[in-house]
């Protein structure tokens, strides 16, 4: 029943959202600029083929021997001083991470953009236990002032124009409803610095972990995430267990796929690798770094053999700038942290199938999303085998069990086909899918007669 009503809220939601006139000229617009952007940045590579073909075997491998690779970079980034916490869920994950703050008495942290906290929840728990948590990537900052969730994993704040980012800070500063995007920028850097100073605890994500040296890479634009990293006496990092990478070699083969991807740069602004706490021999940086390694339904995905693959994503947004589903009814119609081709596929799995297994059915199947992932994920391929595995697993409605059952023996059968003439079959079609087909889309018209019939007729 939970299946159904998840269903039609999506539903709703989607055809709401997607004949937003407005909503669609800012979406339209913002994907416009990153289209151009991409397009330079990937003309960049004599061959992008091979470093596609290299970035998805490699994180491919990985996959496929986690275990091995994870107690690598375990070994190694303890012994460089750093603390490693297993978490199988998010409620393991947010246990761990009020012991620390309870530990050292944090009283305020900030954070830098990282999808992997918002996954399991982490600002809401942080204010619960009285921390104040700010968001200092800016787009995560616009979001969180708005007190919504991130649009897109990549640009958070997609979805919202110049305009209305002026008018919610002069709702929240009482700042003049005129500001340019400079000036706000201005005024949040300012703010965000008296933040960076005086905060307790500093919290990150991290876009791949590195075997053999036992560090986490971080990647980003504005600079918040080193001053969230150098700043705080205490730096948390949280990331899925399926970020490792086996060498600090291979970030040159995956730092430019992800900013060419992911923004169309030839690299991202601010690149770093952080391999624990701060030595004796440093003057900046944290006295101590906290790991938190995620599992919370990965294991499930890395049971199946060919979903698995999905783990290999490296979260540039590429799948999901191209999407026409995505592009039409925006990240917050998913209700998911992970939205477009990549949440449709592993959503099933971390938040569970039953609840979700309709985000798989949101595709035009066009295979775009495969044809632009930096990693060569088959995304198409795998929602149809999610569809596959929903369907075997029965969470479908009666309705849709029976209209498959008629529509297979009807479109099997050349009898039963010609059984009805074109206007019965329009009737049929209206009294049966007409609903489900949309009232904004005109239902196809069935021909007074088949091929078949028009092909016998010829012959005599």
């Amino acid at each position: 029943m939970k299946s159904s009503i998840e269903n039609s809220t999506f539903i709703t939601t989607s055809e709401k959202v997607a004949f937003d006139k407005v909503h669609r000229e800012k979406i339209k617009f913002n994907m416009s600029r990153y289209d151009v952007a991409v397009d330079k940045g990937l003309k960049k590579y004599s061959n992008l083929d091979i470093a596609r073909d290299r970035a998805g075997f490699l994180k491919y491998k990985v996959i496929n021997e986690l275990d091995r690779f994870l107690i690598e970079f375990e070994d190694n980034f303890t012994e460089n001083g750093g603390k490693i916490i297993w978490a199988q869920n998010s409620e393991e994950a947010l246990k761990e991470i009020h012991n620390i703050t309870s530990k050292h008495n944090i009283k305020s942290a900030v954070k830098s953009k990282s999808m992997t906290t918002e996954e399991i929840e982490l600002n809401d728990a942080l204010i619960n236990d009285g921390i104040d948590v700010v968001e200092t990537d800016l787009g995560e900052f616009i979001v969180q002032q708005a007190g919504q969730k991130p649009y897109h994993i990549v640009t958070p704040a997609m979805h919202m124009s110049k305009e209305d980012v002026a008018l919610l800070y002069n709702e929240k500063f009482n700042t003049p409803e005129d500001l340019t995007p400079e000036e706000l920028t201005l005024y949040t850097r300012k703010l965000l610095r008296e933040k960076f100073t005086s905060a307790d605890l500093g919290i990150t994500g991290a876009n791949f972990l590195i075997a053999d040296t036992g560090s986490i890479a971080l990647t980003e634009n504005e600079g918040n995430g080193m001053l969230s990293m150098s700043f705080p006496k205490v730096h948390i990092a949280i990331a899925g267990i399926e970020k490792i990478i086996p060498k600090l070699e291979d970030l040159d083969l995956y730092w430019p796929l992800l900013a060419a991807h992911g923004t169309g740069q030839s690299m991202t602004v601010y690149n770093s690798i952080i391999s624990g706490p701060r030595k004796n021999s440093e003057i900046d940086g944290p006295e101590n770094m906290y790991l938190i390694l995620l599992d919370n339904g990965r294991v499930n995905l890395l049971k199946e053999e060919k979903q698995r693959q999905a783990l290999s994503c490296i979260r540039c947004g590429a799948c999901l700038n191209a999407c026409p589903v995505y592009k039409n009814i925006g990240g917050h119609t998913y209700n998911t942290t992970y939205s477009g081709p990549i949440g449709s596929v592993i959503t099933p799995y971390l938040a569970g199938e039953k609840k979700y297994k309709h985000l798989s059915f949101a595709s035009s199947l066009c295979g775009k999303c495969t044809t632009v992932c930096p990693v060569k994920i088959p995304l198409h391929e795998l929602l149809l085998i999610n569809r596959n595995h929903a369907v075997k697993k029965g969470y479908t409605t009666f309705f849709e069990k029976q209209t498959n059952n008629i529509s297979s023996k009807v479109l099997g059968s050349r009898k039963l086909l010609d059984l009805f003439s074109g206007k019965t079959k329009n009737a049929l079609m209206n009294l049966s899918v007409a609903g489900i087909w949309g009232p904004r889309r005109d239902l196809p018209k069935i021909a007074p007669k088949s091929f078949n019939q028009l092909w016998k007729e010829k012959e005599k």
